[in-house]
C-alpha cells in the first residue's frame, strides 16, 4: 500500500494560478493511489466542462475519470451510497477522494472534506487560491488553513517569464474589470498566467 506521512485521514491541498499544473499534480497523486490498489473516487464541479464532462483533465492533456457534481450535497449522497454508486468494487468509503477545481464548490465542501478526513479518508483538493482580482477564491482559504499538506505551484508569466502566482483574465484582449463576475469558466482564450508585476485588474 502507498505510504503516507500522515496517520489516518488527512487533507492535501494543491493551489496556484491557472496553467501551474494543479490538475496534473492531482492526477499524478490519484494515479499512484490506483497503482497502490487503493479505492479512489474523484469529483469535479459540473460547471467545469472545458475539456471533458466526465474526466478531470489537465491543460497538458492528461485525464482521469471523475464524477461531475452540481453541489457538495450531491457528492455527499454519492459517498453515502459507498461502493454501489461509485463503482468501487466493495462497500465502504473510498481510501482516497479527489476534488478538482475545488474553488467552484459551495461552502459545504469544507465540512465534507473534514468529515471524510476524520473517517480515515485521504482527501486531495486542487484549485485556484486566488481569483482574477488576486483575492482569496471561494472555499480555498478555509481548506488551506485546515490542510495537513499544502503545495503551492507557480506557472510562467507570459509577459516576462518569471514565476507566475496570479491569473490574468482577459476580455477582448483587455484586462477584466474588478466588478466583473468572479466565476467565468475559460482556458487560454480568456486567461493567462502572470507575475505580481504584470498582473492587471481594470477599474
Amino acid at each position: 500500500m502507498l505510504k503516507s506521512p500522515y496517520h489516518g485521514g488527512h487533507l492535501e491541498v494543491i493551489v496556484g494560478p491557472m496553467f501551474s499544473g494543479k490538475s496534473e499534480e492531482l492526477i499524478r497523486r490519484l494515479n499512484r493511489a490506483v497503482i497502490a490498489r487503493q479505492r479512489v473516487a474523484v469529483f469535479k464541479p459540473a460547471i467545469d466542462d472545458r475539456y471533458h464532462s466526465t474526466h478531470v483533465a489537465s491543460h497538458a492533456g492528461r485525464v482521469t475519470p471523475a464524477i461531475a457534481a452540481h453541489s457538495t450535497a450531491q457528492v455527499r449522497e454519492l459517498l453515502r451510497g459507498h461502493g454501489e454508486l461509485l463503482d468501487l468494487g466493495e462497500p465502504g468509503l473510498p481510501d482516497v477522494v479527489g476534488f478538482d477545481e475545488a474553488q467552484f464548490f459551495d461552502a459545504g465542501l469544507v465540512p465534507l472534506a473534514l468529515e471524510l478526513a476524520d473517517q480515515g479518508v485521504r482527501v486531495i483538493l486542487a484549485g485556484l487560491d486566488l481569483d482574477f482580482r488576486a483575492e482569496p477564491f471561494g472555499v480555498m482559504p478555509d481548506l488551506l488553513s485546515r490542510a495537513e499538506s499544502v503545495e503551492k505551484l507557480t506557472a510562467i508569466c507570459v509577459v516576462c517569464g518569471a514565476p507566475a502566482t496570479r491569473t490574468q483574465r482577459l476580455i477582448g484582449g483587455q484586462p477584466a474589470r474588478r466588478g466583473d463576475p468572479v466565476v467565468m469558466v475559460g482556458a487560454a482564450e480568456s486567461y493567462e498566467a502572470r507575475c505580481r508585476v504584470h498582473h492587471v485588474v481594470g477599474d
